[in-house]
């Protein structure tokens, strides 16, 4: 298994693996800008620090943000040193608090490696427990992950082995989390034409934590599964996901029919959330469908 030693330092290919950078990039910026310092092995060969690593994501974070590469330094300099900076030039949001689990998971997913994702993420629910892996571990990774994608950075085939794997291990956790027979029951449904299915694992699991029976419709159902479903199964929640506005554009009729159908349900509440859903203004006027994305609205 590729990481890092038992002192916690890198490669430069491990660094190029987990940042994004490429080696060339990297040499260029220790030697001309000096950001890093890597110590030298006795081969001459660089080695690098988690927090050499860190700064690294922070400079290429600013350069992304539009600042030039001398200002992305001073202000990743500034966050080391906790000095106060403007409010136009926040600080790092979320690359901070990173850990060794999520730079092994960027390394392993740049080069597809199913293997080994899967045994660091279960090194990191065994070391943490599951509220801590899914807050700290799988959601900066999957959110790093889409960005790696958007920027180009990462094929498809990266961040779809990436996301797939993490989509599974999270449906094996489901399968073996115990629940009581006479827990409370929730739904989760992508709807129609929606294929990210990874939010309703992980809002499934935290009501999981909270200890409901929880069942998943997954991604894309048919027309008219939803309503199916829920009517044999009968939950108590009904969660609707839409991380796109794709089902609404696909069929525009589709909010309103199941905001109909929710309305004949009385021991039923129904729940939209995901950003398409958050985004979506429909000129109909919902009447059983609640429109939110905080757990909490919905366990209230």
């Amino acid at each position: 298994m590729i990481e890092s030693d038992d002192n916690g330092l890198f490669t430069i290919q491990q660094v190029a693996d987990i940042t994004g950078l490429s080696k060339q990039v990297i040499r260029k910026w220790e030697e001309r800008y000096g950001f890093v310092q890597p110590k030298r092995l006795d081969n001459g060969y660089r080695i690098y620090s988690q927090q050499d690593v860190k700064k690294l994501l922070q400079i290429k974070l600013l350069s992304e943000q539009g600042h030039s590469l001398k200002q992305a330094a001073l202000l990743a300099k500034e966050i080391d040193e906790d000095i106060e900076i403007p409010v136009q030039m926040e600080k790092l949001p979320y690359n901070e608090q990173w850990n060794e689990y999520i730079f092994m998971l960027l390394e392993k997913g740049s080069r597809c490696d199913e293997i080994e994702l899967n045994l660091t993420l279960q090194q990191a629910h065994h070391q943490l427990g599951l509220e801590s892996f899914l807050t700290n571990i799988v959601v900066p990774f999957l959110k790093e992950v889409g960005k790696r994608w958007e920027n180009r950075e990462w094929d498809e085939y990266q961040e779809s082995v990436s996301s797939l794997v993490v989509r599974d291990f999270l449906v094996q956790i489901r399968r073996n989390y115990p629940y009581r027979e006479n827990a409370p029951f929730v739904l989760g449904a992508c709807l129609p034409y929606e294929h990210h299915e990874v939010p309703l694992h992980l809002i499934l699991l935290r009501f999981m934590m909270k200890g409901w029976k929880t069942q998943l419709i997954g991604a894309s159902p048919a027309p008219g599964a939803i309503e199916s479903l829920a009517d044999r199964l009968k939950p108590d929640i009904v969660l609707l996901s839409a991380t796109t506005t794709i089902p609404f554009e696909t069929d525009s009729e589709l909010l309103q029919r199941l905001d109909e159908f929710a309305q004949k349900q009385a021991n039923m509440a129904f729940y939209l959330g995901g950003q398409g859903g958050i985004t979506y203004s429909p000129d109909y006027k919902l009447r059983a469908i609640i429109v939110t994305n905080s757990i909490e609205d919905i366990l209230k």
